[in-house]
Order: C-alpha cells, then sequence, then structure tokens
C-alpha cells in the first residue's frame, strides 16, 4: 500500500497566507468592483424570489432591470479599466 502524504503538502494552503489580511491593493480592487458585486446581489434577488412560483409581470421586469444594472455596472468597471489602461499616445 503506498501512501499520498508526500502529494498533500502541494495541494495545501499554506499556513502563513490563512491568516493574513487582505492588501491595501486587494481592498482598492474590491471597492472598484462593488457596483457590479452589489448589482450582483439585486439579480441575484430578483430571481430568488421567483423561484417558487411562476413570475409575474413585475417579477419579470425587476429581473430585467436588475440585468441591466449589472451590465451597466461591468461596463462602468471595464471602461473605467479601459481608461486607466491606456498610456501614452500622441499628445
Amino acid at each position: 500500500m503506498e501512501h499520498i502524504a508526500a502529494c498533500q503538502t502541494a495541494v495545501t494552503v499554506a499556513v502563513d497566507r490563512i491568516d493574513r489580511e487582505p492588501t491595501a491593493a486587494e481592498l482598492d480592487a474590491i471597492e472598484c468592483e462593488m457596483p457590479v458585486i452589489l448589482a450582483s446581489v439585486d439579480l441575484l434577488d430578483a430571481q430568488i424570489i421567483t423561484l417558487d412560483r411562476i413570475p409575474s409581470e413585475l417579477d419579470q421586469r425587476r429581473i430585467r432591470r436588475a440585468r441591466r444594472r449589472v451590465l451597466a455596472a461591468r461596463r462602468e468597471l471595464a471602461n473605467k479599466d479601459a481608461a486607466v489602461g491606456q498610456t501614452g499616445g500622441a499628445a
């Protein structure tokens, strides 16, 4: 019988990484993505409401609006990232 204990160290998380706090850069990234996160939560809420029943017209409108908010928030984030990513150019 072969033991696989030696292979387990490669897939386990290092102990020093478990208790560390997020860096300032990670917190800034979360802050930038917060509108997308909140819009996604609203969409999930709208979808959860309709899980146990047939969606009414109001439910369908709520889901459509929530999807549009998610897409708008993603577009804003992508445009912000694209604007930050542009460097130099013909001045």
